[in-house]
């Protein structure tokens, strides 16, 4: 087992480049000369960022990081597939981050998308489709529970994302388990440049 510090740290770490961020006043670490030539031999991020592919979302930005802090993958509305737990696998396993964080935000396309398709009945063109459909069970999990505010529907499509993480991955599921790394939901607010915890496993300090 690592330190638990060492996962909340993690945590930390990236709250604390949030806050700077959103104050105006970001650090820019690890973004020089030396840390590219640091860096160039191997990596080692303290977190493996799975987030939504929206443009504004660049996660070392927003989290105020440098080269080879964060393992980012990206897709539109945060869906897996085979190739999305492979790499955030080969982040847990073989790059040893302690943290994977699921990221999304407010005014998520893809999750209007699904909500407009399922209150109308329509389909979206191509690979779009696939998109809007591994959005679905958030969607329907969140009117089912009479929700209708926009968070709402966020914030749960988040939540699912990580129950499914852990539920489809073992490697990850068998880490958290272990107290090797912990898995953590946030959502970014777009006009504001937040970002809140909106759940969390294996995370057992305070949030700093």
């Amino acid at each position: 087992m690592i330190d638990r510090l060492t996962v909340q740290n993690a945590v930390d770490a990236l709250l604390a480049g949030n806050r700077r961020f959103t104050a105006g006043e970001p650090e820019h670490p690890n973004q020089d000369a030396a840390r590219r030539a640091a860096t160039a031999p191997s990596q080692s991020p303290f977190a493996v960022l799975f987030g939504c592919a929206d443009s504004r979302l660049a996660a070392e930005i927003i989290f105020d990081q440098g080269l080879g802090d964060l393992f980012v993958v990206r897709t539109a509305g945060h869906v897996m597939g085979p190739e999305v737990l492979g790499s955030i696998e080969y982040g847990v396993s073989v790059l040893g981050s302690p943290l994977v964080v699921v990221l999304g935000h407010d005014s998520c396309g893809a999750v209007a998308a699904t909500r407009a398709a399922i209150k109308d009945g329509t389909t979206a063109p191509g690979y779009v489709r696939d998109v809007i459909e591994r959005v679905t069970p958030s969607v329907l999990a969140t009117l089912a529970a009479g929700f209708t505010h926009d968070d709402d529907f966020i914030n749960e499509h988040i939540r699912h994302t990580v129950d499914l993480l852990l539920d489809r991955s073992r490697v990850v599921a068998d880490a958290v388990a272990a107290g090797d790394a912990a898995v953590v939901g946030i959502s970014y607010r777009l006009a504001d440049g937040t970002a809140q915890i909106v759940t969390a496993r294996g995370l057992t300090g305070t949030v700093v």
